[in-house]
């Protein structure tokens, strides 16, 4: 050991006087004690949670309306997707024949994918009950639809069944259309005709009709049919019956999403976990 080393620890190993002892100064500091980062408690995000209620909402539609030996119209749409994993599992579970059918190229591929038996309406023209979600929906189950594109042939599939039922989350339950949904009433139309049918709806009930556009694709969304979707951004309520009729009848138009009187009950999943059941007005 050098000699520089022996110096240092002769210094070390002197006791240090009984005053020094007593000086603040010289007195060993404490290390200071971690500070103990809070638990934080998140809420459920409220994307999950709506996804629940849809799962909810669909599961009850499903247990309660379809039977055995049934012909089953499938709609469209996220909530829809919950229904026919519970129509699979009942199948499964308890022997059911049911036979579906679709009514847009998503509905096909989710029978297929789930093994159930997929008919059309050229061989079953009569359903008994078809089940499909919705964008929104009123206190008298007036329904808009179509913000997936397949207004004209989940209507038509709604119109072939004995018992029309709708299943949705909380969000899309309202006093009156427009409450919750923003993007308009879709409408379907000829290509050819986009622009004459969007100017003649503003002009006849106001608001603004618009050319709905493609998020992953140039241009505008085409439908399974092969045709163009005007979302019309209306101002004030309307009688809606009247006004599904007037667009109907306008040249080029093959259909809207205002689904009115059809729908006989509504199921709406929500936050806490029940389930609220609606039925249409007895006329």
């Amino acid at each position: 050991m050098s000699f520089g080393s022996r110096v240092v620890f002769a210094r070390l190993a002197q006791p240090l006087p009984a005053s020094s002892l007593s000086s603040p100064a010289a007195r060993p500091r404490p290390r200071p004690r971690p500070r103990r980062r809070p638990l934080l408690f998140t809420a459920r995000p409220r994307t999950n949670m709506a996804e629940e209620a849809k799962k909810l909402a669909a599961y009850a539609a499903v247990d309660n309306h379809v039977q055995n030996n049934q012909v089953v119209g499938v709609g469209s749409g996220s909530t829809i997707v919950y229904a026919v994993d519970r129509l699979a599992a009942r199948a499964r579970q308890e022997k059911l024949n049911v036979v579906c059918v679709a009514s847009s190229f998503q509905a096909r591929q989710l029978i297929v994918q789930h093994g159930l038996t997929l008919s059309d309406l050229d061989r079953h023209p009569e359903l008994d009950v078809a089940i499909d979600g919705a964008d929104e929906v009123d206190a008298d189950l007036t329904l808009i639809k179509g913000g997936g594109g397949c207004l004209t042939q989940e209507k038509i599939v709604a119109g072939c069944a004995r018992h029309f039922v709708v299943v949705a989350d909380y969000r899309k339950d309202s006093d009156a259309l427009g409450q919750q949904w923003k993007k308009g009433v879709p409408v379907e139309v000829v290509p050819m005709a986009h622009v004459p049918v969007s100017r003649r709806i503003v002009r006849l009930f106001g608001g603004e009709a618009n050319l709905r556009m493609a998020v992953s694709k140039a241009g505008p969304v085409v439908t399974d049919n092969g045709n163009f979707i005007l979302d019309w951004k209306f101002e004030r309520a309307h009688n809606w019956k009247d006004v599904n009729a007037a667009i109907k009848m306008i040249p080029g138009v093959l259909e809207t999403g205002l689904f009115v009187g059809m729908a006989e009950r509504a199921y709406f999943g929500m936050e806490d976990g029940r389930v609220e059941v609606r039925d249409a007005p007895v006329n």
